[in-house]
């Protein structure tokens, strides 16, 4: 890893990003299985890199266990093989070898402190029903303090996070307005809209998109998801998947 603090990231696919911060590697929300059909979600594309090339790894951030999009079972096999893997209190309780923290709750791995934030996977009434999701916010000393949003789809909670952390200067954020027919119109992770709204709570910070490829009920996949965010991109740093690209640095 490069010793200038800069965050090095690869876009896997979906959710899953692995990214290098205060001597670790890090991955989030692992997904590696093959297309096809998995608990009524359709999956379009593979991973962009299979797990052999993945190298090792020292951190998982696992915004929740119990949607295939977010953790699937090739997924929970890389998780078997990372040192220290973050999740929900209810997803530790059903995936062995994790520890699980609730909102607000801080942990140190090597040189960073992770924190477990809120998140809602869609609006009050509907949250409830897709289950505990969870972000996180890292921290070292000498690096850029990075805020994953896991499936959080409102900006009343980023705000929340915004308050107690106004340094972020790198928000990966899962977009891709992700809607489930028999969960309501209401878009279950941020849309283009939101992601803007959501990038003013930090106008300093580097914005990384992520979630917006591979699946079929993003209701605004890669392609949508740019021509809405166009006017505003000039913060943002939108990975092509299996791309190794720096995504953000310290001045």
């Amino acid at each position: 890893m490069a010793n200038d603090q800069t965050v090095n990231g690869t876009l896997i696919g979906g959710p899953t990003l692995v990214f290098t911060y205060a001597g670790l590697r890090v991955i989030t929300d692992p997904t590696f299985d093959p297309p096809g059909e998995y608990g009524g979600l359709t999956k379009l594309r593979g991973p962009a890199l299979p797990v052999p090339r993945l190298g090792a790894l020292d951190l998982a951030l696992v915004s929740h266990d119990h949607h295939p999009d977010n953790l699937d079972g090739e997924g929970r096999a890389v998780l078997s093989q990372v040192p220290v893997v973050l999740t929900t209190s209810a997803g530790a309780a059903r995936v062995p070898g994790t520890i699980g923290l609730e909102p607000w709750t801080s942990i140190t791995v090597g040189a960073a402190t992770v924190t477990v934030v809120p998140a809602s996977h869609g609006p009050e009434g509907v949250a409830e029903d897709t289950g505990p999701v969870v972000g996180f916010v890292l921290e070292a000393d000498g690096w850029p303090t990075v805020y994953f949003s896991g499936d959080n789809s409102e900006v009343s909670v980023a705000a929340e996070i915004a308050a107690a952390f106004p340094d972020v200067s790198l928000a990966i954020l899962c977009a891709g307005a992700a809607r489930v027919a028999n969960r309501g119109p209401a878009p279950l992770t941020l849309d283009a809209a939101r992601v803007i709204e959501v990038a003013g709570l930090w106008p300093a910070a580097t914005i990384v998109p992520i979630h917006i490829d591979d699946w079929a009920h993003f209701s605004e996949p890669r392609e949508t998801f740019l021509d809405k965010v166009s006017a505003a991109s000039g913060r943002l740093t939108v990975l092509e998947p299996g791309v190794t690209a720096p995504l953000t640095r310290l001045a």
